[in-house]
């Protein structure tokens, strides 16, 4: 199986909301276009910086079909599709239309802390039902489980349909393990922008970025230089994002990157309780990290 498109820089897209809390599908389909213009690889639709559980299931199929007709096949499509129940996961992969889609990022099960078995057993599930092919998603800073380096290489292994993992633990030394220890063509994402040159010095594959929504031409500058091995390049280009990108993740995720996108003028400054605004002194930063940095 082909798995070079997931290289690169990929863009885990926000969802744009108007101040009635109803969706803005002119904003969204103007920053998907801005997004492919600046040169990212891949977009992740309907994942954790979508606000995903705040858009009704009935809704989620509909705004997956907004984006893909404005993607138009320009770069993959990737829909984000997880649950902590996985007889419920399974029968919504079975039920979503995926024509058009790529791959399914599936995040590991939160609140109900499985076993590394019972992570093991419920992606092969997910996989065996799948269409397309699956990446993982490991972010235990959100679901309260880690899911190890050997149960993703077990899984890597032992199922073809799943073809690489967003690996957002934090934990270089898991990281550079899975890499290590990954079967051809298995595919090493970042999923902290942060971390993303530490990820790819080590021989993974880029980023699934939050920041690129707001830099997406800077970030896809960073991967490219980074994945031709020009680090010295790449540190250029995250000196200037850096503080940006810590500013961003402050107040939460997409708290900070929906802050940026207000301060550029693209959206308007709202989300779906429980999440709130950026506060005003954050604002104030972005903006100032923003004209500071020449980051527009």
């Amino acid at each position: 199986m082909d798995t070079s498109k997931f290289r690169g820089a990929g863009v885990a897209l926000i969802t744009p909301f108007k101040q009635d809390l109803s969706y803005d599908i002119a904003a969204m389909e103007s920053l998907i276009d801005t997004i492919i213009d600046g040169g990212t690889d891949y977009i992740v639709a309907l994942g954790t910086t979508a606000e995903t559980p705040t858009i009704k299931p009935t809704d989620r199929g509909r705004i997956l079909n907004i984006i893909k007709q404005r993607v138009a096949s320009r770069v993959p499509l990737v829909a984000g599709l997880g649950g902590n129940c996985t007889a419920e996961v399974v029968e919504y992969v079975e039920h979503t239309d995926l024509s058009g889609i790529d791959a399914i990022l599936s995040v590991t099960p939160y609140y109900n802390k499985p076993s590394q078995e019972g992570l093991y057993r419920h992606f092969r599930a997910i996989a065996e039902a799948s269409p397309v092919p699956v990446i993982l998603y490991n972010i235990p800073g959100r679901t309260g489980v880690n899911m190890t380096a050997e149960t993703t290489c077990r899984l890597a292994a032992d199922e073809p349909n799943i073809i690489a993992v967003k690996e957002a633990s934090g934990k270089i030394d898991q990281i550079e393990q899975i890499i290590r220890n990954r079967p051809d063509g298995f595919r090493v994402i970042s999923g902290d922008d942060s971390l993303t040159l530490e990820v790819m010095r080590r021989g993974g594959d880029g980023v699934i970025s939050v920041a690129a929504n707001a830099f997406p031409q800077m970030v896809s500058r960073m991967v490219d230089l980074a994945a031709a091995g020009d680090f010295d390049g790449a540190e250029t280009i995250m000196g200037r994002l850096r503080e940006a990108i810590g500013a961003l993740f402050e107040q939460g995720n997409p708290t900070g990157i929906k802050a940026a996108l207000a301060v550029m003028g693209r959206i308007e400054n709202v989300l779906r309780l429980p999440l709130v605004p950026a506060t005003e002194p954050l604002m104030k930063k972005i903006e100032k990290l923003i004209a500071e940095y020449d980051l527009r």
